[in-house]
C-alpha cells in the first residue's frame, strides 16, 4: 500500500501546502517534490499524473478527517451532541489546518468532472455518517419523524461547507470554531420534533 511507502506522507503534505499557496493549476509536480525533499521522478513512482496527487490528498485527509469525526460522535449518546461533536469536529478540523481548508473548499472545486466523481466517492463515508447522526435523532423523537434525510443532510453539510468556505474567503479573519454553538442552535431548530 502506499500510505506505507516512506516518502507518501511527505508528498501528500507537501501538495496541501503547494496547492494551497500556488492553486492547483499552477502547482507544478517540481515545487510539490521540493516541498517534500524528494525529487521529481520519486513523485511519479507513487502518482502517474498530478490529478492522483489531488485525489490521494482528499483521500487521506478525509480519511483522516472522517476517523477522528467518527470516534468523537460515537462517544455522544444523543443526536442532539453528536450533531454539536460533528460541527466541532468539522470545523476545529479545518481551523487547525489551514491549507487544507484552502485545498478542500476552493482548489478541489476547480477540478474536472472526472476528478469531481472521485472526489465525491471519498466524501460517500462522511454523508453517511451525517444520516447517522439524522437517524438517531429520528430514532429517539428528538428529530422530526417525518425528515427527509438526504435533504436534511444537504441542509446539514451544506450550511458547515459554505461557512467554513466563506472563513477561507475571508483569509480566516475570525475563529471558525467560534460558530460552533450558533450553528449547532440553527439546525437543532430545524431538525427538532
Amino acid at each position: 500500500m502506499k500510505r506505507n511507502k516512506p516518502k507518501y506522507g511527505q508528498i501528500i503534505e507537501a501538495a496541501v501546502q503547494v496547492i494551497a499557496e500556488n492553486g492547483y493549476h499552477s502547482s507544478q509536480v517540481s515545487k510539490i517534490a521540493r516541498q517534500a525533499g524528494v525529487a521529481d521522478g520519486t513523485i511519479y513512482l507513487y502518482f502517474k499524473k498530478k490529478e492522483d496527487i489531488l485525489v490521494s490528498v482528499f483521500e487521506e485527509k478525509m480519511g483522516d478527517f472522517i476517523e477522528h469525526t467518527s470516534k468523537a460522535i460515537k462517544k455522544q449518546r444523543q443526536a442532539h451532541d453528536q450533531l454539536r461533536t460533528l460541527i466541532e469536529m468539522h470545523f476545529s478540523q479545518l481551523a487547525e489546518n489551514k491549507h487544507l481548508a484552502v485545498v478542500t473548499q476552493l482548489e478541489l472545486r476547480q477540478s474536472n468532472l472526472e476528478l469531481r466523481f472521485q472526489i465525491n466517492d471519498v466524501l460517500t463515508p462522511y454523508l453517511q455518517l451525517i444520516d447517522g447522526v439524522i437517524q438517531t435523532g429520528i430514532d429517539e423523537k428528538t428529530f422530526k419523524g417525518n425528515l427527509h434525510i438526504p435533504l436534511a443532510r444537504q441542509m446539514i453539510f451544506g450550511t458547515m461547507d459554505e461557512i467554513v468556505t466563506t472563513w477561507v474567503v475571508k483569509e480566516h479573519k475570525y475563529n471558525l470554531v467560534e460558530l460552533v454553538d450558533p450553528v449547532h442552535d440553527m439546525l437543532i431548530d430545524g431538525l427538532r420534533a
